[in-house]
């Protein structure tokens, strides 16, 4: 069994950066691939970003590339998630995900774990 913590949300102005955190129990979680996605009111629960097991594979969501960095430490089950220029669009409640395989995945269904969330909101 895997928890997901997340961490590290808040409100900042467009433009500005946050660093998600999500840290993990299980001696497992080393070996799970896992994911950020992301719920804006009224809208489905969304793939921003997602890594595998290793760190060496990652995929971001075209709205995310180039401005958000999905990255790992698996000696501390931690995974990151940096936001750099953020727009208003980007305001969502941010939920990190692990999957009980290795390889990357982007659907909701491939994963298996969830955290509770953390509320990213970006003023204009």
């Amino acid at each position: 069994q895997v928890q997901l913590e997340e961490s590290g949300g808040g409100l900042v102005q467009a433009g500005g950066s946050l660093r998600l955190s999500c840290a993990a129990s299980g001696r497992t979680f080393i070996r799970y691939a896992t994911g950020w996605f992301r719920q804006a009111p009224g809208k489905e629960r969304v793939i921003a970003a997602a890594i595998d097991w290793s760190g060496g594979s990652t995929y971001y969501a075209d709205s995310v590339k180039g401005r958000f960095t999905i990255s790992r430490d698996n000696t501390n089950n931690t995974v990151y998630l940096l936001m750099n220029n953020l727009k208003p669009e980007d305001t969502a409640v941010y939920y990190c995900s692990a999957r009980k395989e290795t390889t990357v995945a982007r659907a909701r269904y491939e994963f298996d774990y969830w955290g509770q969330g953390t509320q990213v909101t970006v003023s204009s």
